[in-house]
């Protein structure tokens, strides 16, 4: 028998693999038994309801996804009332995503979120942060620290930073998340982009830019999946480009602890429990007893491969 289970910061995930915030919701648990991922993460909430950005608000690029949707949210009241009790019915840990234009914002959402049914919140704290110019709270340490710092007071739940991959300062920024109270890093969300139809000299989204996601994310989001699992103590969640077995072991090597599926989501609604399936079959193979004998064993100079696969996923 092979062990995929992880712990992120004290709590037990049966596998490594979880949906990405806004790729998975309730609906879902009609294609599948969602009860075999290793957690449920929400679609991202806001305090207040938010309409989102104007359409279109998805395009494909060169076999990726660019999007920019906005973070519609029908509001705490919504998500307490409806989205909780949905989950309460299952064992697996339910992560609750939210968003905010300010540190108070943020500070009193965590508050209003930590409820029983809520196992672990992520702070998507790669949102625009109006306290300072719309730039991104995790585009600079210190501004990641301070949110941190004051979600940190407002819950006793484990709290998991969604840091953005549009900065210069990966390391830097993990380490002001782990210092201001991040019991994990989730690595990474989309990348700023742009897409043009030369036919109508417009841009393909309503919103002009978006966010890239998908298999053009991958290498960049195992960079920093890598130099975070590097920098810091607290276990890294990778995201972005996560499609087959071969991708979550990519992840779990460079040094993260668990990952997050996205855009495959949208292209197979049941990639995920694929994903495990295959997961499970090549550590058989391999004759690993433990997922957790693989995190952190790239062979990066300081240490040698401690395992060689020798097949490819199908």
């Amino acid at each position: 028998m092979v062990d995929l289970s992880v712990d992120i910061a004290g709590m037990r995930l049966k596998n490594p693999v979880m949906p990405a915030s806004g790729t998975f919701s309730e609906d879902l648990a009609e294609l599948f038994d969602i009860e075999c991922l290793g957690a449920h993460v929400t679609k991202t909430i806001t305090r207040g309801r938010r309409d989102g950005n104007p359409t279109p608000r998805v395009c494909e690029v060169d076999g990726s996804m660019l999007n920019s949707i906005g973070i519609p949210s029908k509001g705490v009241a919504d998500f307490l009332k409806k989205t909780v009790p949905f989950y309460r019915a299952y064992d697996t840990p339910l992560v609750a995503s939210i968003s905010g234009n300010t540190t108070e914002e943020f500070a009193t959402l965590c508050r209003e979120v930590t409820v029983e049914g809520v196992d672990a919140i992520e702070v998507n704290v790669s949102c625009p942060n109006i306290e300072e110019d719309g730039k991104a709270f995790a585009i600079r340490p210190s501004s990641t620290y301070a949110v941190m710092r004051e979600l940190r007071k407002a819950t006793h739940l484990p709290l998991w930073a969604k840091l953005t991959p549009n900065t210069g300062e990966t390391s830097e920024v993990a380490r002001a998340a782990e210092e201001g109270g991040a019991d994990a890093l989730v690595v990474a969300n989309t990348l700023l982009a742009m897409a043009i139809d030369v036919r109508t000299r417009r841009p393909k989204l309503g919103n002009l830019m978006g966010g890239l996601s998908g298999p053009s994310l991958k290498p960049i989001a195992l960079r920093m999946a890598y130099q975070c699992a590097k920098a810091t103590r607290i276990p890294v969640i990778g995201c972005g480009g996560i499609a087959t077995s071969d991708d979550v072991l990519e992840f779990l090597i460079a040094g993260a602890t668990a990952v997050q599926v996205g855009t495959a989501t949208f292209i197979n609604p049941t990639a995920m429990v694929t994903i495990i399936a295959d997961l499970e079959r090549r550590l058989e193979v391999e004759r690993i007893a433990s997922v957790r004998d693989l995190i952190g064993t790239v062979a990066d100079g300081e240490q040698k491969a401690a395992v060689v696969f020798m097949e490819a996923a199908p």
